[in-house]
């Protein structure tokens, strides 16, 4: 998914999707900002219409997207991409302009908190104890995190989403380097149905003086709200854009 237009005065956004789906799926209430600014939204490997890849890990994943990068780039990234998302920021700090994270799973970062440590505990228990068949195993992930399913049967794309999902490295063992964000612009999105996410963006904004936003009404999948989130994206880029003019 690319904008249609790739004109260098516009802001230029690389939006990072997380797990089970694709950019495309992710990201469709986005398709006004695809419009507006110079967008990019990669398929990461291993999803599709892409062949299924042995392991995930988000640090690899992180390296892999620095050819999507541009100097000057607003780096945009949900769920577990906003883990990767992290990683890439601080391993080309110079390139991004700012980092947006919409209810990353790092909640290693605010361990000793009660509904953190829980989401550490219940969510390994998962990995670990949890169905094999990934159909199963999607569906008790998807209750987990506080996000829909489809009734029925599951698509051929959905099932290998549930392939991949099953051989991801957990994201509460990032351990993203914070100190390399420092004097980054951050906002940290999350959508009150969850205590562990707040967890993680309150920690963010200790840590990084992020800015701070909470939209519900779309459990963890806040960005599939549509206009609040982009109307507030919008202004996020646009205030820092107009900062260096």
């Amino acid at each position: 998914m690319t904008s249609e237009s790739r004109l260098g005065k516009r802001p230029r956004l690389l939006f990072v999707h997380g797990s089970v789906v694709n950019a495309r799926t992710t990201w469709i209430a986005q398709k006004p900002l695809f419009e507006r600014f110079d967008a990019e939204a990669p398929n990461r490997r291993g999803f599709p219409p892409g062949p299924e890849v042995e392991r995930v890990d988000f640090e690899g994943e992180a390296a892999w997207l620095e050819e999507f990068l541009e100097p000057g780039t607003h780096l945009v990234g949900h769920s577990y991409g906003g883990v990767i998302s992290l990683f890439l920021a601080a391993r080309r700090r110079a390139d991004v302009r700012s980092l947006t994270v919409v209810e990353p799973p790092a909640f290693g970062l605010a361990r000793g908190n009660p509904a953190a440590d829980a989401a550490m505990e219940s969510g390994t228990r998962l990995w670990d104890e949890g169905p094999r068949d990934p159909e199963e195993f999607l569906r008790a992930f998807m209750a987990w995190v506080g996000a829909p399913i489809p009734p029925g049967r599951l698509s051929p794309a959905l099932l290998q989403g549930a392939r991949i999902l099953q051989r991801e490295r957990l994201p509460w063992d990032a351990d993203p380097p914070l100190d390399a964000l420092e004097g980054l612009p951050v906002l940290a999105v999350s959508g009150a149905h969850e205590p562990a996410f707040e967890a993680v963006c309150d920690v963010l904004q200790e840590r990084l003086g992020a800015r701070r936003a909470v939209l519900p009404g779309a459990g963890h999948s806040v960005q599939r709200l549509g206009a609040p989130f982009n109307d507030l994206l919008s202004s996020f880029v646009e205030q820092i854009e107009g900062s260096l003019r």
